[in-house]
């Protein structure tokens, strides 16, 4: 996980650098809170701040007003870190969109564990996300196959009676079937699509994934015998 810190103090910035980095993070660094915006407003930004309050320019607090006044895609998890730790500056810092308060001297443990916590919310807020993802997927999904359930059972029964009304020999026999069979197929695709339950992915061309609708279907599905098992 990557990790902002935003101090404009050089050793204190140095030294929890060094202890981050120990821990196994990625570190990248701002000298005041000016930068620290700059930083965080790249693509491929930290979602981790560790800011610290008192900075010349724009101060932390002033930071996070303006960071949770901007509509963001990817969540953000900002941590305060100061000297100023009676109650009214906790809450004046929480209030100003920070979601943890560290004081100073801060215990690494303490700090770790915060910065734990942190870690999680935002795999706990990816994982509603990407499950609000889903959900759209799916629900656009299973309204495009119901609407395309009755055209294909129409498709399907012209060509039964097309069947049925000509000469086994005929050459277009063979070509009704191919196109019954194409309908089945389909028939049994928009169901796989209708029963998926889980997000689940299969390699694909050029390194890209596809749905599996084999494994992303329901697992009832999955165990349900095949026609020549059943037989």
């Amino acid at each position: 996980m990557r990790i902002l810190i935003a101090d404009d103090d050089t050793t204190s910035r140095t030294l929890l650098q060094a202890v981050l980095r120990k821990w196994g993070y990625e570190v990248t660094t701002a000298v005041d809170g000016t930068e620290a915006w700059e930083k965080l407003q790249a693509t491929d930004a930290p979602r981790l701040a560790v800011l610290d309050w008192m900075m010349p320019g724009m101060d932390g607090l002033r930071l996070c007003r303006k960071l949770r006044a901007q509509p963001r895609t990817d969540p953000l998890y900002l941590l305060l870190l100061t000297s100023r730790a009676d109650r009214q500056d906790i809450v004046l810092g929480l209030e100003a969109g920070a979601d943890d308060y560290v004081a100073k001297p801060y215990d690494p443990e303490e700090l770790h564990a915060r910065i734990k916590v942190g870690q999680r919310i935002l795999d706990l807020q990816d994982e509603r996300t990407a499950r609000q993802r889903l959900q759209g997927v799916l629900e656009m999904a299973g309204a495009v196959c119901h609407e395309l359930s009755q055209p294909l059972q129409i498709v399907a029964t012209c060509c039964d009676l097309l069947l049925r009304g000509l000469d086994p020999q005929d050459p277009k026999v063979a070509n009704f079937r191919k196109l019954r069979a194409g309908v089945d197929r389909l028939g049994d695709l928009t169901g796989k699509i209708l029963r998926v339950t889980e997000y689940r992915t299969k390699d694909y061309l050029d390194g890209r994934k596809i749905v599996d609708l084999e494994m992303a279907s329901s697992r009832q599905d999955r165990e349900r015998p095949r026609p020549e098992q059943a037989a």
